[in-house]
């Protein structure tokens, strides 16, 4: 009796633990710092969001064109957002909609982690592109380019998804281990097994978009391990 009853004290204690370090992050200009992007707080069907876009004059691609998330060291854990992105009036036709989160953003924004959504190509008529409709990236060395071309496919992938519609992302990240789950799917849609900033990092965090997105974020909620 007395060891069935120490053992729910100690996994009560162990939920509490968690708890403690899990919060819902609220946006205010207060608590948001752009990088290289336009941002705007709006409301969108009564719900208060951030939009970004990204600086007109920022030419390439997996760039630090992010909203960082002010006060918030994070190393492992998990990070869930609901995302939205629209193509801009003025999108190039190489724009896919590009959106997500940045995480482990050092103090300078010189060195960071990302994982991104292509929304228009989870639903082309190309099977190619539809395997690109994920993708992991660590600036400033490894971009989309390098990673496509040093290790086809690894650091990629496919799921269902679409323009102007919310999308879950929840990212679990421990040592240099990273998982993408999308829509509170039980199955990751994304593994990255070497993290390339290794495993004893932590940074900021932020909402990242790319060239010819509108993108549209709320809902952040962070868990420390």
């Amino acid at each position: 009796m007395l060891n069935k009853l120490f053992s729910i004290i100690i996994i009560a204690i162990l939920f509490s633990s968690q708890g403690l370090f899990a919060q819902t992050i609220g946006f205010d200009r207060s608590n948001l710092e752009a990088n290289r992007v336009y941002m705007s707080i709006e409301k969108m069907n009564d719900k208060k969001v951030v939009k970004v876009v990204k600086d007109s004059t920022q030419t390439g691609a997996d760039l630090p064109t992010f909203v960082k998330i002010k006060g918030i060291d994070f190393k492992d854990g998990t990070i869930e957002i609901k995302v939205l992105s629209r193509l801009l009036k003025t999108a190039p036709a190489s724009a896919r909609g590009f959106i997500g989160v940045a995480f482990h953003i050092d103090s300078l924004n010189s060195k960071f982690e990302g994982i991104y959504l292509r929304p228009t190509n989870g639903r082309a008529e190309d099977q190619l592109r539809r395997n690109h409709s994920i993708q992991y990236f660590s600036y400033p060395d490894y971009d989309f380019d390098r990673l496509r071309k040093e290790a086809g496919g690894v650091y990629e992938s496919y799921a269902d998804m679409g323009l102007n519609e919310w999308i879950t992302m929840r990212i679990e990240i421990k040592g240099k281990q990273a998982k993408l789950f999308l829509n509170n799917n039980k199955q990751p849609s994304l593994i990255v097994n070497d993290l390339k900033l290794g495993d004893d990092v932590s940074g900021a965090i932020g909402l990242w978009v790319d060239i010819g997105t509108e993108g549209y974020f709320k809902d952040l909620k962070v868990t420390k391990y």
